[in-house]
């Protein structure tokens, strides 16, 4: 019988007791509820300290005062307070950081959201969720991509589009930023200045409850609206004058200048229901037409009241029709086209609105699935049976019958996969269910686990699965009796019959060894470049503050080694009365010696630990090696975590130049060629050879995970060395060009929430669909090494696996399409779980339909992390052009076969998807795409997008944008922080104003050359423009304006759960074309401006019309 795991909410005990036993029912996510837990007290946050270097006599206090944070544990008692965000970042002020406790047995939960640790392999000898997998080198494992079965389907695949070849291989996966549990601070390493009374750093944020566009993945403490904007792309400075680029040389299409003449009249983006019934997806409430001018907010979707489901599937009602927007040419007042106008009138076009309120989301009501909010709006998931968005989502919310009508349609079918994603802090968390020595319930034929969608029959002595549809009896000691509805009697009081997500404990036959404990191995380099830079410094400072964050107990081990042109280890054992170095000059030939002593149990070395990061800089501050042996570094480090596994964390400050895996400065003669976009250009971004992806997939074999922290100055060759964090599950963090006063504070953060952030080892995943319907590829950061599974030595909440889709056979219309994914990993505590999500949606033979439940956020994504992959094995050019006949398909399907009869002067776009060409506009002139692009900055905006979260893809191609300069003319009762959002475009820039432009990654300052010197002293302490730093740190002075400029930033990096980079940008230098450059909606030499886009859509559409 199944026993739920019940919660003890005692509070976890101070740090004392080192060697209490794991968690006997830990969960990951439900760590976050921890009150002791990094990201849940403020106090535990440090969110503005200054993290103090290792050879520093102590911490530096916030300048004038005493610190704000202690890393001492709360007292036991402490409130619990969940966090309100689900990625990396600040959390506001009493929110639990997701982190496991750093001492004592973690209070067994419910939830299942605690931090994964790694996985033992599935079971041998039986068919379970995952194949047992084979023994280390037995099957070549693939890395990336990989097909489950059968040849690789095209890349760009969306189930055929009707707009021409498109042939783009499946895209990689790259990092997400986490749920805020890293303390934020973001004056650090800056010297004290000489008013204390008047100068404060940057301190702890006030989370105010104003909306936020892109908004983080829960909502701020507090009911805080949140917008649903997203993060401006990472952006390179424009070269050259802005010259005016014809729509051939941006899209590789027909070029199209200007419309010729004026668009037939039509009401400007009217919502125009093409059928009678009222739209369930439109913006508009139902039965109503949308206003002429819309706003184009997120959707909002009226919720069904019903009887509570049945969870096997019964046919949902059917849905209303869809309302489409219309675009046409500007008009007056009247309505009448303006007199000789050909343009579209900028005012009318679609752009992002930030939300007002947070939305409730049932999953599932009326025995239906409900279509859930966008992915950038603030919601709450109520789980009914299907589980939230945020595990899962789908690119289209009814399934299409046929194949044929998936091609028609021009969308892609895929799932978005976030098995950590952070809940919001109003949500339930994942319960944990415990069948003991038996397991979790099965189907017998497809392996698939007990779910709200199987059928019980028979009086409840068989079920019939959802997935395959074979019939099964019920075990004995799971049997009960049905109602008169047909469910079992005690359905909703089982979590694993009602819930959408469950978490099972593992029984034995799910482990082909003993849990492996949690190693934290670090590795830094101290060549040269690394410590005049200040790169090492700010490496072992970061790290000798993380150590407190490790989870406490015997089962938590770390080691750490140093590296430029030989290896040293650290022997770290407490009889000694200090480490003793180890060095190994063979880097051609590596070995780890005494290998026991290289990795020992924290709470043996954390004295000689501090010791020796104190120490480091000093050590080597004298070093003239330049070269560093990156490769073997890593190499020996895997000898020594060879037996146990884990996380393996480098630090990287200059290119690898000797030993194994050694790279040459192969940019240099590639310059010209990206500089002029030629078609070999993309060859650059391709690793230099197979050394270090035989390397990675050793290393993938053995459940060790690497994460890369790249301090530099100069090209270091991403391409190649972020191959071993893809492979293993872990990720990649870029500081370039690193600042030793701006950066280490990022550095911190970073990777403070990295070790804290939910996450497990050694996991096994696999994705099964119902009849009908199968899985095609995998993409994402993860080893492949059998069809069926993927292998993931590390996953966490910042990873998100894409699923390709295609149909196998024709599915009933009126039905529902079953989607299940099941996780095997093992948490920190060295516990064996099955995180299992599963999705049920309604399969549909009207294009219509396909159409009206569209999710645009997660179709962008997937266009996204397509055209990534596709990017180092194409020119840019043809990219570019993918990406726009990517979004011209669909449109002309929906024009062709699903709008009203109209004028063909109009653009006419579905509800869903009318926000479509703005993102791909956005998209063709982001990092990864323009021609202008340093080959290492391209490579990371590759590398980051292949595992990106659907809520972070929007904003990082589309950047939130407000004044700054105004911030204390708001209307009386707002208490949101955030000024209204402007749309990226240099109309709405005056040069008198300051413009904070952010991208959950970086945050840009726009300084005009016109702006009031008084609000420069306010805000920086300056009173010209000329006068601005070219390495800044935010302060907070003595004036409301500072204050304010202050929270917004606070708020962001709360809400982003990221700490941002902050740099000024002046008009009329570099840094000032950085920032025009990311005003995605103006023309530049990078492509058209939106209105231009639409132009060029529209008449490429009516060409397509035509022919």
């Amino acid at each position: 019988m199944a026993a739920l795991v019940r919660p003890t909410g005692a509070p976890r005990p101070n740090n004392s007791n080192t060697n209490a036993p794991p968690p006997p029912n830990y969960s990951p996510n439900n760590a976050q509820r921890d009150p002791d837990s990094l990201a849940g007290n403020m106090q535990n946050l440090n969110l503005n300290r200054q993290p103090s270097m290792p050879n520093s006599a102590s911490r530096p206090s916030l300048i004038g005062q005493a610190p704000p944070f202690h890393s001492s544990a709360p007292p036991a008692g402490a409130p619990i307070a969940p966090p309100p965000f689900s990625r990396p970042g600040p959390p506001p002020a009493a929110l639990a950081r997701p982190a496991a406790p750093r001492s004592g047995s973690p209070q067994p939960t419910l939830s299942p959201a605690t931090t994964p640790v790694r996985s033992t392999g599935p079971p041998v000898g039986q068919p379970l969720s995952f194949v047992s997998r084979p023994p280390p080198g037995s099957f070549p494992p693939v890395g990336g991509v990989a097909p489950a079965s059968g040849p690789p389907p095209g890349p760009f695949h969306t189930s055929g589009l009707p707009s021409g070849p498109v042939s783009v291989p499946p895209p990689a996966s790259g990092p997400r930023p986490g749920p805020g549990s890293f303390p934020l601070g973001n004056g650090q390493s800056m010297p004290p200045t000489t008013a204390p009374g008047r100068l404060m750093s940057n301190g702890p944020p006030v989370f105010g409850s104003g909306a936020m566009l892109g908004g983080p993945r829960f909502p701020p403490s507090g009911n805080a609206p949140q917008p649903p904007f997203g993060h401006p792309p990472t952006v390179a400075t424009a070269t050259g004058p802005p010259r005016t680029p014809t729509m051939h040389s941006m899209l590789g299409t027909p070029a199209v200048s200007a419309p010729p003449g004026p668009v037939q009249q039509a009401p400007p983006f009217s919502a125009v229901p093409p059928f009678s019934a009222a739209p369930p997806f439109s913006a508009a409430p139902p039965s109503m037409q949308a206003p002429p001018v819309s706003p184009y907010g997120s959707q909002t979707w009226p919720m069904q009241q019903g009887q509570s489901p049945r969870m096997f599937g019964m046919p949902p009602p059917p849905l209303p029709n869809q309302s489409m927007a219309t675009i046409s040419p500007a008009v007056g007042q009247t309505g009448s086209p303006l007199t000789g106008s050909s343009k579209i009138d900028p005012n009318q076009i679609p752009r992002p609105v930030p939300g007002s309120s947070v939305l409730i989301h049932e999953t599932r009501q009326g025995n239906q699935a409900n279509p859930p909010p966008p992915a950038t709006s603030d919601y709450i998931v109520r789980d009914n049976g299907n589980c939230s968005p945020r595990y899962m989502r789908c690119t289209i919310n009814q399934i299409p019958c046929t194949a044929d009508l998936l091609t028609t349609s021009g969308m892609p079918l895929a799932l978005l996969v976030e098995p950590f994603a952070l809940p919001h802090p109003d949500e339930e968390p994942i319960q944990v269910v415990d069948f003991g020595e038996s397991g979790p319930v099965r189907c017998s034929r497809c392996k698939g686990y007990i779910n709200p969608f199987m059928k019980f029959i028979d009086q409840g002595r068989k079920f019939i699965c959802n997935l395959c549809g074979f019939t099964d009896e019920t075990p004995h000691d799971y049997h009960c009796n049905l109602g008169p509805d047909g469910r079992r009697r005690d359905a909703d009081e089982r979590p694993e019959l009602c819930r959408g997500t469950v978490e099972f404990v593992a029984s034995r036959e799910y482990m082909v060894r003993d849990p492996m404990p949690a190693v934290y191995f670090f590795l830094i380099d101290v060549s040269m470049n690394a410590i005049q830079t200040g790169a090492t410094a700010a490496a072992c400072s970061a790290i000798s503050q993380v150590i407190a964050d490790l989870p406490e107990g015997p089962r938590t081990m770390v080691g750490v080694a140093t590296f430029d042109a030989t290896i040293h280890f650290y022997n770290l054992k407490r009889a000694l009365q200090q480490p003793l170095m180890l060095i190994v000059p063979d880097v051609q030939d590596v070995y780890t010696p005494l290998e026991t002593d290289v990795v020992v149990q924290l709470s043996e070395c954390r004295q000689h630990l501090e010791q020796l990061l104190e120490s480091i800089p000093t050590m080597f501050q004298n070093s003239k090696t330049a070269e560093s042996a990156f490769g073997a570094a890593i190499k020996a480090a895997f000898l020594a975590m060879k037996s146990t596994g884990g996380k393996l964390l480098v630090f990287q400050s200059v290119l690898a130049s000797t030993g194994i895996g050694a790279l040459s400065a192969r940019e240099a003669e590639g310059r010209a060629n990206i500089s002029s976009a030629e078609k070999e250009a993309h060859k650059l971004l391709q690793p230099a050879d197979k050394t270090l992806k035989a390397m990675a997939i050793e290393l993938a074999e053995f459940q060790v995970c690497v994460d890369l922290f790249i301090t530099t100055q100069s090209y270091i060759d991403i391409a190649s060395i972020s191959v071993i964090p893809r492979t293993t599950g872990g990720q990649v963090y870029y500081y370039y060009p690193f600042s030793a006063v701006s950066d280490p504070a990022k550095l911190y953060n970073d990777l403070r929430w990295n070790v804290t952030r939910p996450q497990g080892f050694e996991g096994v995943m696999r994705v099964r669909c119902s009849q009908g319907i199968q899985v095609q590829e995998y993409h994402g950061s993860f080893c492949k090494r059998i069809p069926t599974d993927v292998d993931v030595p590390g996953i966490d909440s910042d990873k998100t696996i894409m699923v390709t889709l295609k149909h196998d056979d024709k599915l009933q219309d009126g039905s529902e399409c079953g989607f299940q994914c099941a996780l095997l990993y093992t948490t920190v505590y060295g516990q064996r779980r099955i995180r299992v999500t599963t999705l049920s949606l309604p399969c549909t033979s009207m294009l219509s339909n396909l159409f009206r439940a569209a999710d645009l956020d997660t179709q962008f994504a997937c266009f996204m992390k397509q055209a990534a992959n596709e990017i180092p094995s194409s020119a840019l050019l043809r990219v570019r052009e993918q990406v726009t006949n990517l979004c011209i398909s669909s449109l002309l399907s929906y024009r062709k076969f699903c709008a009203t009869v109209s004028s063909s002067g109009q653009l006419i776009l579905p509800e869903a998807l009318k926000l479509l060409p703005l993102y791909t506009l956005a998209l063709i002139k982001s990092t990864g795409l323009r021609s202008d692009g340093k080959i290492d900055e391209r490579s990371f905006w590759i590398n980051h997008v292949s595992s990106l979260s659907v809520p972070l893809a929007v904003p990082l191609v589309y950047p939130r944008m407000v004044a700054i300069h105004d911030l204390e003319s708001k209307k009386e009762g707002d208490e949101s922080p955030f000024p209204p959002v402007i749309p990226l475009s240099s109309e709405h820039v005056s040069d008198a104003g300051i413009y904070l432009l952010e991208n959950g990654d970086d945050c840009l300052i726009y300084i005009g050359n016109s702006v009031d010197p008084g609000i420069l002293q306010q805000l920086f302490g300056i009173s010209s423009a000329n006068e601005l730093p070219t390495q800044f740190v935010l302060q907070q002075y003595d004036n409301p304006l500072s204050k304010k400029l202050n929270d917004v930033v606070n708020e962001i990096r709360r809400q982003r759960c990221s700490y941002l980079r902050l740099k000024l940008c002046r008009k009329g230098d570099p840094s000032g074309a950085l920032f025009l450059s990311c005003l995605v909606e103006d023309q530049s030499p990078n492509g058209p401006s939106y209105v231009e886009f639409l132009v060029h859509v529209h008449r490429q559409i009516q060409m397509k019309m035509v022919s």
